[in-house]
């Protein structure tokens, strides 16, 4: 299978969190606004039900043999699983009964996220309040954790919807810190010593084979995206927030396309804008357009190499410009295969 393959008929999609917590309502829209065999439907994630519904709890509830609580502070390792745990889980299978519902004999491609290795390193608190980034052999321990958890996980997506082709994204909008040391301790007075590149690059590349032979994406919202770095950890896509986007990233970005690396493009803003940003699906794209011109890139990769996203997610958005969204997001990236110049 080649790279681009294994994102075929994938034009469209979401970054993963919706807004309320009906997981009914929101599996509902994500596989009804992708329903045209072009776009790319996904499991949904709903923070606003509270802790455990975060991104971090609902990671933490696929961990094996590790456990969470939660403290004033955050996420706390604990020795054995509580209440904070078991409503992880209990949610997650919720959102798992609700996407299966609706992707009643379904055959295509399908995304699942959660937390990589190295955010959950600088969110999760060891027993004494410093992060686990902290303690390289914590790092290790949880990202073998991790792995399991995630193959244990994606076998369970796949027993629910047998047609799918489980794509895996990996969050991790805290990475840029890691690897600049910029991660605060509990103190807030100084911050975690910056993490070897190579430690960094071949710990996401064990929790990316989790996924076999299946496609990987890894996503990030935040600026100064080490796209080089993912693309060498086994990464086949890299999803981020295009208005972030710098010069100096464009090359890597030119690399990235030429070397069969998909782009997921945040062009889509994630929260209810002032104005009416979902009027133009053809104007959304237009800065994808010059940037392939830019950098002289063959227009016809252009659609063959971009999947068209919200900026970030949508928990933040209401329930109306989600749904609108994600929809946009559709238009959009038909507008850019139907008008690639």
């Amino acid at each position: 299978m080649s790279e681009k393959s294994k994102f075929s008929g994938c034009r469209a999609t979401g970054i993963g969190s919706m807004p309320g917590g009906d997981a009914r309502e929101a599996a509902k829209t994500v596989t009804g606004s992708f329903a045209d065999g072009e776009g790319l439907p996904h499991l949904p994630e709903l923070p606003a039900r509270g802790p455990g519904a975060d991104m971090i709890g609902r990671t933490i509830g696929l961990l094996v043999d590790m456990y969470g609580h939660v403290e004033p502070s955050g996420w706390r390792i604990s020795d054995r699983p509580g209440r904070d745990t078991r409503r992880a889980r209990s949610w997650l299978g919720e959102d798992l009964d609700a996407l299966e519902e609706f992707t009643q004999g379904y055959e295509g491609p399908l995304k699942v996220q959660a937390v990589g290795p190295w955010t959950l390193a600088a969110a999760l608190e060891r027993r004494g309040g410093e992060a686990a980034l902290g303690d390289s052999g914590a790092c290790r321990d949880l990202a073998g954790s991790l792995t399991e958890g995630l193959r244990n996980h994606l076998a369970d997506v796949r027993r629910r919807v047998p047609g799918a082709q489980v794509i895996l994204q990996i969050d991790e909008p805290s990475l840029t810190g890691v690897l600049r040391g910029q991660i605060r301790t509990a103190s807030g007075y100084r911050t975690y010593r910056a993490v070897d590149r190579q430690v960094v690059e071949g710990t996401l590349r064990d929790v990316l084979a989790a996924n076999g032979d299946g496609a990987t994406v890894v996503h990030t919202c935040a600026p100064d995206v080490p796209f080089a770095l993912l693309r060498r950890a086994g990464a086949d896509g890299i999803s981020f927030d295009f208005s972030l986007l710098t010069e100096r990233e464009e090359e890597a970005i030119g690399e990235a396309v030429e070397g069969g690396t998909q782009l997921f493009l945040g062009v889509v803003p994630g929260t209810d804008p002032a104005s009416d940003a979902l009027s133009d699906p053809g104007g959304s794209v237009m800065g994808v357009r010059t940037l392939w011109r830019r950098l002289g890139l063959n227009p016809g990769t252009l659609a063959e190499s971009s999947v068209i996203t919200p900026s970030c997610g949508l928990a933040g958005a209401s329930p109306a410009y989600a749904r609108a969204a994600l929809a946009h997001c559709a238009r959009a990236a038909r507008s850019l295969a139907d008008n690639p110049e």
